[in-house]
């Protein structure tokens, strides 16, 4: 599995809602799994969920890298570069 730059470089913000996607808790919104932005600490649903927030966060500020936030899980990916890790 190839290993981006952008991931080496991953930071490990706090997430900045904890308790769900930031536009869906501001919107009523409803999601299925979440991701944090390594960045910022965006959450946001990933594309599963109807409003695709992840994928959003990434096309408006270009953050590349989105860490899943579910329970169990430590996996990464890199939207640039199309790239787990």
């Amino acid at each position: 599995m190839a290993i981006c730059e952008h991931l080496s470089k991953a930071g490990d913000p706090p997430p900045r809602t904890p308790e769900g996607c930031e536009e869906c808790l501001a919107t009523g919104g409803r999601w299925v799994h979440l991701r944090r932005c390594l960045d910022c600490g965006h959450i946001g649903c990933c594309d599963s969920s109807p409003g695709k927030h992840a994928s959003s966060h990434f096309r408006m500020v270009g953050h590349p890298v989105m860490q899943s936030f579910e329970p169990g899980e430590d996996w990464r990916w890199c939207f640039t570069d199309n790239t787990m890790g």
